[in-house]
């Protein structure tokens, strides 16, 4: 059973909330070991509170998971794990994980805390309404940021970091509708009611409008953030954001994969090694130049 709850937990999903230290690198304070533990204990803490959401989304789609071909393999659609013992191990994660973080950061806690309550409204009414699915799954990586930046004292962290991370997830969240479109096809709205409003040729022109304007962002924040160098070193970054976005376009269209983000970054090499020579060059870039 433990073994049940861990998995319904999705550890893999974990790794959207790295986004939490985008506030310790660019505000230059990733060396800085007060800053640097209590960025890591926010992580801790909002994995546990993502966790208690995918438990509640678990719940209330338990029926809809039970017609879907991959889903209905998950703990609780197929009994695996008790719905008493969900219901339990999903109170106690948020009630614990808003105790802590209220005692590490009051601000923390509230960003928190509307991330649960954002995540819930989402699970039970907005995720079966086109376009407003996908913000919301926007918003809980903005939101993501935000905690970061509540957890340390930030003095030039750039607003367009936002910009860029709305944009990004979009780009994540429209990919991922598109994979689940191609996989279930027309039976696509008896598994997942909002899909019936959109079309790949539709999500093709969002995640087209979404991908450019997530590199032109990004492009503007290395040469004008108020904390990168004088020198335009930073724009030294952009090729591997670029070839990333092509990357996952490849994934989706060619390899018709797309509907799990976290699997590419776990899994496709290509992509990881994109994204792990972007992050050396950051740090050279903020921390050696």
């Amino acid at each position: 059973m433990l073994k049940a709850l861990l998995k319904t937990m999705r550890p893999r999903q974990w790794t959207k909330n790295v986004f939490i230290f985008a506030a310790l690198v660019f505000d230059k304070q990733f060396f800085i070991v007060e800053s640097f533990l209590r960025t890591l204990a926010g992580f801790a803490l909002f994995c546990l509170i993502s966790s208690s959401v995918y438990i509640f989304n678990d719940l209330a789609d338990i029926e809809a998971d039970r017609q879907h071909p991959e889903k209905k393999k998950r703990p609780i659609p197929s009994g695996e794990l008790p719905v008493g013992i969900a219901w339990a191990a999903g109170i106690i994660l948020v009630i614990v994980t808003l105790a802590i973080g209220y005692w590490l950061s009051p601000a923390f806690a509230a960003v928190m805390g509307l991330y649960f309550l954002v995540n819930l409204a989402y699970s039970k009414w907005l995720k079966h309404v086109p376009i407003v699915d996908v913000l919301i799954i926007s918003a809980g990586f903005v939101l993501r940021v935000g905690a970061g930046v509540t957890l340390i004292h930030v003095e030039r962290f750039s607003p367009w970091l936002y910009v860029v991370m709305t944009l990004l997830a979009l780009f994540l969240g429209f990919g991922k509708r598109r994979a689940e479109l191609t996989l279930l096809q027309q039976g696509a709205g008896s598994h997942r009611k909002v899909l019936d409003g959109y079309t790949i040729p539709l999500l093709d022109q969002y995640i087209m409008i979404v991908s450019g304007t997530t590199i032109v962002a990004y492009s503007l924040y290395t040469f004008s953030a108020p904390n990168v160098p004088a020198n335009h070193s930073m724009m030294l970054t952009i090729p591997f954001v670029v070839y990333a976005i092509f990357r996952y376009l490849h994934l989706i269209h060619v390899e018709e994969r797309g509907g799990e983000p976290e699997e590419i970054l776990l899994r496709d090499r290509p992509f990881q090694i994109a994204m792990v020579l972007w992050a050396l060059t950051v740090l050279v870039v903020f921390y050696l130049s």
